[in-house]
């Protein structure tokens, strides 16, 4: 699998670590480690990272003097974009969808929407429900029009370009457990748009490394996200030349843990972002690897990784807690002096 085939930019801080969680470990009962995609750089880094060096290649490449693409208000893709945009001399431009109503200030001009603009892109928000592929074609049409070059990436940065990001990311990932004589049973980790998992899912196929990769739902229904894994694995695998190498079988997603929906913060999240701060010294967001973390923890209470070795796929994401501060309960850790 000759990754070099393809434009990328060398931007990230790689390999990220891997790194057992002891002390959670313990407390769960099943041997638990962590791959530290939050540590990739860019603007604090993240799992975007990796598929933005090959999307903003492929962008470099064809000229563009602008990118542009869209998520929800607290989207850390559109955060790595301006990022990456600032570094490559673009301007960038964010469509910004309001899924889910909060009016608090936090949410809408701290945590990634500060470090958006910070970075120099502009946004633009519209309201839930808004089609926003069509806006951006939309928006991206205009900006042609007045005679601009836009590169524009998709929700996620998740289409075969961005999914080799985590096809490298499976190779990498195997590499080190080959190094240490580390057996891998299962990766776990929280899945979206789709690219991390369908890029892991292809690489961990294209290897036969008999790595089951289980996505932790964070928005759409059970069979949906698992199409959506599958259908993109399938374009990914066509794209690197061994189409047919990823089975309906070897996409599996558990979507028990998106609570009430899309960016709302679930009990079950906040216990986890607390467990992995208290016990391991390590930030994850409300929005996505909280709720990863959250079916890891909720699973290995209920005995479903019992004799296994898990690689939990840190996605990064801890900027979004500036977004979130009205979640959590600080008066309690306050004492009198």
């Amino acid at each position: 699998m000759h990754l070099a085939r393809f434009p990328r930019l060398h931007l990230a801080h790689l390999p990220t670590p891997l790194e057992p969680m002891k002390r959670l470990s313990k407390e769960l009962g099943v041997e638990i480690w962590i791959k530290r995609d939050d540590c990739t750089g860019m603007s604090t880094g993240g799992n975007k990272t990796r598929k933005l060096e090959f999307l903003m290649a492929e962008a470099e490449a064809q000229g563009a003097d602008m990118v542009m693409t869209q998520g929800a208000t607290q989207t850390n893709h559109g955060r790595q974009t301006a990022a990456f945009a600032a570094k490559l001399g673009m301007d960038c431009h964010i469509l910004l969808e309001d899924r889910t109503g909060y009016n608090n200030p936090n949410y809408n001009n701290n945590g990634n929407v500060l470090l958006d603009h910070l970075h120099g892109a502009t946004t633009e928000k519209f309201a839930g429900g808004t089609d926003m592929v069509a806006e951006m074609e939309r928006a991206a049409e205009k900006k042609r029009a007045e005679g601009r070059n836009v590169y524009v990436i998709p929700g996620g940065g998740s289409n075969p370009t961005g999914a080799l990001g985590y096809v490298n990311c499976a190779f990498e990932l195997l590499n080190q457990a080959n190094e240490r004589s580390l057996k891998i049973d299962r990766v776990v980790h929280a899945t979206g748009s789709s690219g991390t998992q369908a890029g892991l899912v292809t690489g961990m196929c294209a290897m036969n490394a008999q790595v089951p990769v289980l996505g932790i739902g964070t928005r759409a229904p059970q069979e949906k996200q698992e199409q959506m894994v599958y259908d993109l694995a399938c374009k990914t695998a066509e794209k690197l030349g061994c189409a047919g190498v990823v089975k309906r079988e070897d996409v599996m997603a558990n979507t028990d843990y998106v609570g009430e929906g899309y960016g709302l913060p679930t009990e079950k999240g906040i216990e986890a972002i607390q467990m992995f701060a208290e016990l391991e010294g390590i930030l994850l967001d409300p929005v996505y690897s909280a709720k990863g973390a959250s079916g890891l923890i909720d699973l290995a209470r209920k005995g479903e990784f019992k004799d296994e070795r898990i690689v939990f796929l840190h996605t990064g994401g801890a900027v979004g807690l500036f977004g979130y501060d009205f979640a959590f309960d600080h008066e309690s850790r306050w004492v009198s002096a």
